[in-house]
């Protein structure tokens, strides 16, 4: 006896739906467990600001960074990056 149309159709949707809600169930799962092995590290120290000389040392090579971004720049507007001027970069 071969089975139904119906029934095939049925029986896919079920197995795929059935198959997602395992997914669903898993990876609450995961992140409950993350969640507790994530607890058990210290909470760090207040961040004290960096004064403006100590954040210039952590570019060693800021004029070949400025050159780079310039390039970059120029190549994505077709341009010649001689004609690139950048005043300011800012950490986004």
């Amino acid at each position: 006896m071969e089975p139904s149309i119906p029934f095939v159709i049925l029986m896919g949707v079920g197995v795929v739906f059935i198959g997602l809600i395992c997914i669903i169930l898993l990876s609450m799962a995961m992140s409950a467990i993350c969640r507790t092995m994530g607890d058990k590290t210290p909470a760090p120290a207040a961040a004290v600001p960096a004064a403006p000389a100590a954040r210039a040392e952590a570019i060693p090579n800021r004029q070949a960074m400025i050159a780079a971004i310039a390039v970059a720049v120029a190549e994505e507007m077709g341009t010649d990056p001689a004609g690139i001027r950048i005043l300011s970069i800012k950490k986004l």
